[in-house]
């Protein structure tokens, strides 16, 4: 599996990926569907055929929930190092080297604060491409 698809499991597999507002609205289309429940099948299986998840994963907060369980999970708001991390992957430099040739990644010099830098928000935009709700304050 790449590195990306290592970051796009950990969160988008997390316990609290998808946002709580989808379940209200269950809910309330529950009631109505309930006696003609065969029509409406068909069309929620079509979804899970993509790559992405079928709901948008709210990735700001899978984070933050993770970074509680890990005494704050550091810098990783900003930091592709504090990130792999608080995922539990290699942050090692020959990691980040093959994370960004995966993303086709070439700011700086290998390991420089400008090439992780860039990392980081090719890492967040790349997750917003794949169904994550990524907050502004994690794009950089």
């Amino acid at each position: 599996m790449s590195i990306f698809g290592s970051i796009m499991g950990k969160i988008f597999g997390h316990a609290s990926a998808t946002p709580t507002p989808a379940s209200p609205q269950a809910t309330a289309d529950a009631p109505a569907s309930s006696p003609a429940s065969s029509a409406p099948s068909p069309t929620p299986t079509q979804a899970p055929t993509s790559a992405a998840p079928a709901a948008p994963v709210d990735v700001g907060a899978v984070l933050s929930e993770m970074a509680s369980m890990k005494e704050g999970g550091g810098n990783y708001q900003t930091s592709i190092v504090d990130l792999l991390k608080l995922l539990d992957l290699d942050s090692s430099l020959s990691a980040r080297k093959a994370l960004a040739d995966e993303l086709n990644v070439h700011a700086g010099a290998d390991g420089s604060a400008e090439e992780n830098i860039a990392l980081h928000k090719a890492v967040m935009a790349k997750l917003a491409e794949n169904g994550g709700v990524v907050p502004d304050s994690l794009r950089g």
